[in-house]
C-alpha cells in the first residue's frame, strides 16, 4: 500500500511512503527531494522492518538514466504476472528494486540500499513489500512519478 505524504506535520517536504500490506511493520519511504540543475533530483530512501532501520541520504536520478518510474509502470502493465524476477537499480547502484509476482494477484518489491557500493566496508539492507498487481503499483509508479518531478525543484 503507498501513500503520498503530504506535508502536513508541519515539513515543507513530501515524500511517498510503501508499507507492505501482509506486514504493515515493512516499509520505505522516499523523501527529501532535492535538485541542483534541470539533470538530476537528489533524494534520501528509508527501509524499515522490525529490528531494522537505515536510510541512503542521496539517491540520484538522472534525467538520461533508465529510470524507477518506467520499471514501476512495466510491472502495474503486467498485473497478470510474469515468471521470475525483474530488477532494476540507479546508475550509482545505491539503490535497487527487484520484483516478484505471486499466485492471488501480488509483487514483492525488494528494496535495497547500498551506499558507497565500490567503497570498503560498505553496507546493504533490503525489505521486501508486498502490494497489489495492477491498481497499486499503478498508484505506486504515479506517486513516486509525483515525488521525482523535476518541475517541482
Amino acid at each position: 500500500m503507498t501513500a503520498p505524504d503530504d506535508g502536513s506535520s508541519g515539513d515543507e517536504q513530501t515524500g511517498v511512503s510503501i508499507r507492505c500490506q501482509d506486514t504493515p511493520s515493512v516499509g520505505v519511504k522516499f523523501c527529501d527531494r532535492f535538485s541542483f540543475d534541470g539533470d538530476s533530483v537528489h533524494y534520501a530512501v528509508e527501509v524499515w522492518a522490525p529490528g531494522l532501520t537505515a536510510r541512503v541520504d542521496e539517491v540520484v536520478a538522472w534525467v538520461w538514466d533508465s529510470d524507477l518510474v518506467s520499471f514501476l509502470e512495466e510491472l502495474a502493465a503486467d498485473y497478470r504476472g510474469w515468471d521470475g524476477e525483474r530488477s532494476w537499480r540507479t546508475n550509482d547502484r545505491d539503490l535497487a528494486v527487484s520484483a516478484v509476482f505471486r499466485s492471488g494477484g501480488h509483487v514483492g518489491l525488494t528494496w535495497t540500499l547500498r551506499p558507497w557500493p565500490k567503497g570498503s566496508g560498505g553496507w546493504s539492507a533490503s525489505v521486501t513489500t508486498w502490494v497489489e498487481a495492477g491498481e497499486q503499483m499503478s498508484t505506486l509508479a504515479a506517486d513516486i512519478r509525483h515525488f521525482l518531478a523535476l518541475s517541482q525543484g
